[in-house]
């Protein structure tokens, strides 16, 4: 299984003995560190060696590939990781203990790439993993070694410079420069004027055969450094490339004198530098402020973060594609193919950060990027209540290490708007499994904005949430509390509505049902609203129909929730509405109508799927089993129970959600298992747990037929 290996997007060149030799270690070594410069090539090696892997189906797990590079310190290195091999940990335990428990039993590639920024908690996490995990590998790319024991070091060289393989790199990566060679901006020339200088004079009279081969010597044929040539010379031909790079390079070491080590380390920022001369002006400017960003980026995006002074907001998106046109930035298309989204490598957006901090617009790029993701924070809220909230929480879910910037960075020079952040994604990171960080940035922007105030009512309710989700109900109480003081000393009514909707919660999920309905009714009487007037509202109706289901009051439940329902299929509101089918398939089950029951569970299923919500999807799979059970389909339910415990070991909790369901599962698991048989049973739910998570969901909202 090839797990969440990046794409591709360039031809792989040669390689051919480093990759058997990899082949061969990884059958050997349970470490390996592919180390060597910047722009080698480790990555790519690692990548094809890791989907030959998964592809041989030599670990039975598969692969996990966890990019490091977008990591600005440890904070987000076990959630990243974690996040790579599938586990939304939704306990209060130490991350890596969770991440241990997860991948016991397992037999995994674990693929950890860009480390040498983190290489201390690197080494303390790997030989955590590798002792407690017995089927673990991991396969790491570095500058330098972990330095631990048993580590097996493959030093990743450059191709030879002499060598067939530059040649056809440097050869293919031209080819495809000249292919997609956009359009020159207003002003410019083919011939490089305005763009760093250099001449059109042939390259000592040779043709490109030897120009290519030459530049190929002398770039040692280190593959990053070939690319950004290569790019430059489907603009202005192979042999023009020669001579300006050749200069270049003479020039430098002329004024280095002794040689800077590592050599290749010189030659690869020489080139860089090269390539940052060559661009225009603006050009450099976008590369340097560009470098604020830690992940993938949008246009629109790059427009809000970089534009001023004599950027213009709308040369933004043509200098993006020259950067692209010089291998400075890589493209891709989003998922579903609805944009573009933009990266910078690392080694180059270290050059950017350098051009930054030297035109001293480190601090007002900053600034800019993280007003651009406060004001994104505030955009997704504000439409969780329609048809975007599914659009919204996936824009969340891919933007999620620069948010993270944005809040180091605010919680540094501008606590109160770190902590208004926090209470707009709180709830879509506690959601979509990212409790941990959810947690630990509320507690930081709360211990640092102590003042009182809306914003940090709603920074209390996202806390609440997180904690809640946890399952540390004594504290959730505590911050429960807290957050409807809050509300109530600034007679904020959306902090009202949000402090019931998380008392209620919470009385939910400790048996509390009859609390749960007045905290709920109390709050909603006062605010005087209709349920969709506000997502908070809407969340308190919600607590209601869970509320009257656990009370028994079941007719008043559905029809409650059938006009709850049929508000959100109206607004394409998703997340309410998943939930809504969630509290029907349990009153159809205590109804005794088992076909309606699955439909409602299908449904819900798919509403959580669609946000990536695994205890969502946990909870149904289980309330689908039983309807499927009650249906008398004894081995399917068994395998539909196993699903739903794989999602449940995903988050980390034993079965969990209100107190009505825990009787429901026990009486439809027994009655399943008298049907079948405990060994039809127990195989079918065997078969279950061990299916990957997608295809066993994929398998469970199918129908039965006829």
């Amino acid at each position: 299984m090839l797990g969440n290996l990046p794409k591709e997007t360039t031809s792989f060149v040669g390689r051919n003995r480093e990759l058997s030799r990899l082949d061969r270690d990884l059958e050997r070594h349970r470490l390996i560190t592919l180390v060597g410069s910047g722009g080698v090539g480790k990555s790519r090696l690692a990548l094809r060696a890791a989907r030959a892997a998964g592809g041989a189906g030599t670990f039975r797990d598969g692969v996990a590939w966890a990019d490091l590079s977008p990591l600005h310190g440890d904070r987000l290195l076990l959630s990243t990781v974690s996040d790579a091999c599938d586990l939304s940990d939704h306990t209060p335990r130490m991350p890596v203990d969770a991440l241990c428990e997860w991948l016991m039993g397992k037999e995994l590639l674990l693929v950890l790439d860009s480390c040498e920024h983190l290489t201390g908690p690197c080494r303390a996490m790997v030989g955590d993993l590798l002792t407690t995990v017995p089927g673990l590998t991991v396969l790491t790319t570095s500058r330098q070694p972990l330095g631990m024991d048993d580590e097996r070091l493959v030093e990743v060289c450059p191709l030879r410079g002499d060598g067939p393989d530059a040649l056809e790199l440097f050869r293919q990566r031209v080819a495809t420069a000249a292919a997609d060679r956009g359009a020159l901006l207003p002003g410019e020339r083919e011939d490089g004027e305005g763009r760093g200088g250099g001449t059109d004079a042939g390259w000592e009279g040779a043709g490109p055969d030897a120009a290519a081969r030459w530049i190929c010597h002398r770039l040692e044929g280190i593959p990053l450094a070939l690319e950004l040539a290569a790019a430059q010379a489907g603009r202005s031909g192979v042999p023009d490339v020669a001579e300006r790079l050749g200069s270049r390079l003479d020039v430098l070491r002329a004024a280095d004198g002794a040689a800077v080590r590592p050599e290749r380390h010189r030659t690869m920022l020489t080139t860089i530098g090269w390539s940052h001369e060559l661009c225009a002006p603006l050009e450099r400017l976008l590369w340097a402020r560009l470098s604020v960003f830690r992940g993938d980026f949008e246009e629109t995006t790059a427009r809000a973060v970089c534009a001023g002074g004599p950027l213009e907001t709308e040369r933004i998106g043509p200098l993006l594609d020259r950067l692209v046109a010089a291998s400075v930035l890589t493209s891709v298309k989003s998922e579903g193919g609805s944009g573009i989204r933009y990266r910078m490598l690392d080694t180059i957006r270290e050059y950017g950060g350098f051009w930054l901090r030297t035109l001293r617009e480190e601090g007002a790029v900053a600034d800019r990027h993280a007003e651009h993701f406060l004001a994104f924070a505030a955009r997704a809220d504000a439409e969780w209540l329609g048809p975007e909230q599914a659009h919204w929480y996936r824009r969340v879910g891919d933007v999620h290490t620069d948010l993270c910037t944005a809040l180091d960075h605010l919680l540094a020079v501008s606590p109160d708007r770190a902590l208004r952040l926090m209470g707009l994604v709180g709830f879509f990171w506690s959601c979509c499994g990212h409790l941990h960080e959810a947690r630990d940035y509320l507690e930081q922007a709360l211990a640092a904005h102590p003042d009182d105030g809306p914003h940090r009512t709603r920074g209390l309710w996202a806390l609440g949430v997180a904690v809640t989700l946890q399952g540390e109900y004594d504290t959730a109480r505590r911050i429960s509390d807290a957050c409807a003081r809050s509300a109530s000393r600034d007679e904020d009514a959306r902090g009202t509505l949000a402090a019931a909707y998380l008392g209620g919660l919470i009385a939910l999920l400790t048996g509390r049902a009859l609390d749960a309905d007045r905290l709920a009714a109390d709050a909603l009487g006062a605010a005087a609203a209709g349920p969709f007037d506000s997502a908070d509202g809407l969340r308190c109706h919600l607590v209601r129909v869970f509320a009257l289901t656990g009370l028994g009051r079941l007719p008043e439940a559905r029809e409650r929730a059938l006009f709850l329902r049929r508000g959100c299929v109206e607004r394409g509101e998703s997340w309410t509405r998943a939930y809504l089918d969630y509290q029907l398939s349990l009153i159809a089950l205590f109804a005794g109508e088992p076909l309606d029951a699955a439909e409602h569970a299908r449904a819900m299923l798919a509403g959580k799927s669609g946000i990536g919500d695994s205890f969502g999807i946990a909870l149904g799979l289980d309330l689908l089993a039983a309807a499927i059970a009650a249906a008398g389909d004894g081995e399917r339910a068994g395998q539909v129970y196993g699903t739903g415990q794989a999602f449940w070991s995903t988050v980390g909790h034993p079965q969990r959600g209100t107190p009505e369901l825990a009787t429901v599962r026990e009486q439809c698991e027994r009655a399943a298992r008298a049907v079948v048989g405990d060994t039809v049973y127990e195989t079918a739910y065997l078969r279950g747990t061990t299916t990957d998570l997608e295809s066993g969901l994929k398998a469970a909202l199918v129908p039965p037929p006829g």
